[in-house]
């Protein structure tokens, strides 16, 4: 069982919805979610912010923070990832944003790195937001990275709904 038909089904069981925000995939985690049948059941909706204006603009992501840590940091994928659950109903989100290649890398940030900003919110839209995040690097060439990312969001996903 995949990853993705995994989380589904518990999302399914627990009466959950997923919200996704991407920058660095494009929308690869959404099409990913939505290429499984019946998935109008567990996936409320993505955002693809692929640019600064577009995170700041839909996800509510300040221009300040982006401008001080940049667009690919900690601080953004965590935004990101609040961001994403305080504009739609759901209670999981992830956030993605990061450098897939060939270029934009830098030392400090080089091509394969990518923030993931994880959300959990426990009940109602007011209710708490908890999120956490992750970074990693990833081998490869652009389309190597992208898969790279959708698979380790989809399976840091799975272990969260599971612990809930």
């Amino acid at each position: 069982m995949s990853s993705c038909t995994a989380l589904a089904d518990l999302l399914r069981q627990q009466q959950w919805k997923l919200v996704t925000a991407e920058s660095c995939t494009g929308g690869l985690i959404a099409a990913t979610c939505t290429d499984l049948a019946g998935s109008s059941d567990w996936f409320e909706r993505g955002f693809v912010t692929y640019s600064n204006a577009a995170k700041n603009e839909s996800l509510g992501v300040p221009a300040e923070l982006i401008e001080r840590h940049g667009a690919v940091s900690e601080a953004v994928a965590r935004a990101m990832a609040e961001g994403a659950l305080r504009h739609a109903p759901a209670q999981l989100s992830v956030a993605v944003t990061g450098v897939a290649g060939p270029g934009g890398g830098s030392a400090a940030k080089p091509v394969g790195t990518v923030w993931f900003g994880f959300g959990q919110r426990r009940g109602g839209p007011g209710a708490p937001i908890a999120v956490h995040s992750e970074m990693r690097h990833f081998e490869g060439d652009r389309a190597a990275v992208r898969a790279a990312t959708v698979a380790h969001a989809l399976q840091r996903l799975l272990d969260l709904a599971g612990q809930a």
